[in-house]
């Protein structure tokens, strides 16, 4: 039977990629990071008939949240969660986590409370089946180019919080840091809490350094812990102690962060034997 060059490609393909996957950290950071975005994208298609049964809906997040839960597994991520009791009963508040990479959803999706949303920039909603994922569960898109229309959104977060008893979470590093640390916090989220006068729960996640590194295309097995902090009051606060109150959160949770990443960091090996 004749060969044809594309029957000969394919196989020599089918027979090199397993060993390239083996052979090289990069390559399977790509594969890796390819799947887990390629599977984030069918778990939304999956989502979208199931939340659109009630609309927009804050409780469409349970559905979203119990799809992502299995991804950790598939990466051999272990996950614990340590002081979810700090979590307010009842009532609304405000979650503010550090921000350092896509894989920030599984530990999300790893201690999100009930009633819980997510504020995302806008870009997100027109990312095809993903923004309709989001829509659906009830996410608050803002626009941060426009300062007047982010203002005006954060109100109206505000509103919503205090009447439909809304949790709301943000990033307050307003991107994603791979520099081990933390950014400079935007105080976006702090003037919110403050002005719907509920408190604000710093999330803190340990680094992911030991398991994943984007500039070292590294990509392994790993540990992470999320810890939730005691809740921050606002209740008698005004717009000028937001400064004070971004930097008081800003370094509880950076003393967390480092304690908890020291806690992870693999022992230095043993030095070498003398000859």
């Amino acid at each position: 039977m004749e060969v044809t060059v594309g029957q000969a490609a394919l196989a020599l393909a089918l027979v090199l990629l397993p060993v390239l996957y083996e052979c090289s950290g990069s390559f399977r950071y790509f594969c890796k990071m390819g799947f887990y975005n390629g599977w984030i994208l069918l778990l939304a298609v999956v989502a979208i008939p199931l939340c659109a049964l009630r609309g927009r809906n804050v409780e469409n997040m349970k559905i979203i949240r119990s799809l992502m839960q299995h991804v950790k597994h598939l990466y051999g991520i272990r996950m614990a969660v340590r002081g979810a009791q700090h979590f307010p009963a009842r009532q609304p508040y405000v979650v503010v986590s550090n921000h350092q990479s896509s894989l920030d959803l599984l530990g999300m999706m790893e201690v999100l409370p009930d009633r819980c949303v997510p504020i995302a920039k806008r870009e997100l909603l027109y990312m095809g089946t993903v923004g309709l994922a989001c829509w659906l569960g009830g996410i608050i898109f803002i626009n941060r180019k426009k300062t007047d229309d982010a203002i005006s959104v954060m109100a109206e977060a505000a509103h919503t919080m205090l009447s439909q008893d809304i949790r709301v979470w943000v990033f307050p590093e307003g991107t994603r840091n791979h520099s081990g640390s933390m950014l400079p916090f935007k105080r976006g989220a702090f003037h919110l809490a403050v002005q719907a006068q509920v408190p604000v729960v710093p999330i803190v996640i340990s680094s992911y350094h030991h398991f994943y590194s984007k500039r070292e295309r590294r990509f392994t097995a790993g540990q992470c812990v999320i810890e939730v902090l005691p809740p921050v009051p606002t209740r008698g606060l005004a717009a000028g102690d937001v400064p004070a109150l971004t930097e008081r959160v800003r370094a509880a949770m950076l003393e967390a962060f480092e304690a908890l990443s020291a806690e992870l960091r693999p022992p230095p090996p043993p030095p070498a034997r003398p000859h």
